[in-house]
């Protein structure tokens, strides 16, 4: 079977984007180019009568900046009033952005019990379904003003591949510092091989699995491991993909062997809600 074909006819996707893609690390400031290519391959995608959900971080990231501070800070309050700075600079960004390209983007902050209380998981579900419906592109984030754990343990890369649950995804792409999943860091192992394709998770993968990113990232290896657990078993395609060359978005979704793509299963011993609630990600 070629899986890669398949994904042309890819319907329903989320887009997850990193701090460290965002965020010139050297200077601390926004990448505006990079951006803006995220915004019109997305509009592009939404032309083509595609639903799209970018989960976006970088919240803190611009909040450092606009404070002016010279390093990501440490303390929780801290990291707090950075997000509440940035997370309405970088939404308004992305409202610009779109709006240039006439399609409308919607905020959506998400906190951890709002997916694993069964009240608030059906209403989040059921806002990003009607959002869809209406035409709008949600732009995803962790509610990081109010959400401790998750500033100091999540990810978005966990966050993403939760979306992709709630909203019956068929695609998700984790955009990233590196352009695939290996056998080994590449980094430090100049023999690791990158896979083209995953079939099936193991626990083979966990042990291969190696912390990577900057300053600016939280999410490593293993935890792009748990979100492929959680969107393959929710039905969804994964795939890891350098965010480096954004236009490869379009070249994966054509069919090209671009990154590693981990296929849809129906594990049916693997509790996805369990996982979530009970945070296996993280052990």
């Amino acid at each position: 079977m070629n899986f890669r074909e398949n994904l042309k006819n890819k319907q329903k996707i989320v887009i997850k984007i990193g701090s460290s893609s965002l965020i010139h690390e050297e200077t601390g400031g926004v990448d505006f180019r990079r951006l803006e290519q995220l915004v019109r391959i997305i509009c592009d995608l939404k032309n083509q009568d595609k639903d799209v959900v970018l989960v976006s971080s970088g919240a803190i990231g611009v909040g450092v900046q606009a404070l002016g501070l010279k390093t990501k800070p440490k303390t929780v309050s801290l990291k707090q009033a950075c997000a509440a700075v940035g997370q309405g600079q970088l939404m308004m960004i992305y409202q610009k952005l779109f709006m240039e390209y006439n399609h409308m983007a919607a905020q959506v902050l998400l906190t951890f019990d709002a997916i694993t209380d069964a009240e608030r998981r059906h209403n989040a579900e059921n806002t990003l379904n009607e959002l869809l419906q209406q035409g709008v592109i949600p732009v995803v984030n962790e509610n990081d003003t109010v959400a401790t754990e998750e500033i100091e343990f999540g990810d978005n890369d966990t966050l993403s591949a939760i979306v992709a649950n709630l909203i019956g995804a068929d695609l998700l792409i984790l955009l990233t510092d590196i352009d695939g999943f290996y056998t080994d860091d590449p980094h430090k192992n100049k023999d690791a091989v990158k896979l083209s394709v995953v079939e099936k998770i193991t626990d083979e993968f966990k042990s291969m699995a190696k912390g990577a990113g900057s300053s600016y990232g939280t999410g490593g290896m293993s935890t792009k491991i748990a979100a492929a657990r959680i969107a393959t078993d929710s039905g969804a395609d994964m795939a890891i993909m350098d965010a480096t060359d954004l236009g490869q978005i379009e070249a994966l979704i054509d069919g090209e062997d671009i990154g590693t793509l981990f296929i849809a299963n129906n594990d049916e011993e693997f509790d996805t809600v369990d996982f979530i609630v009970h945070k296996g990600y993280l052990k």
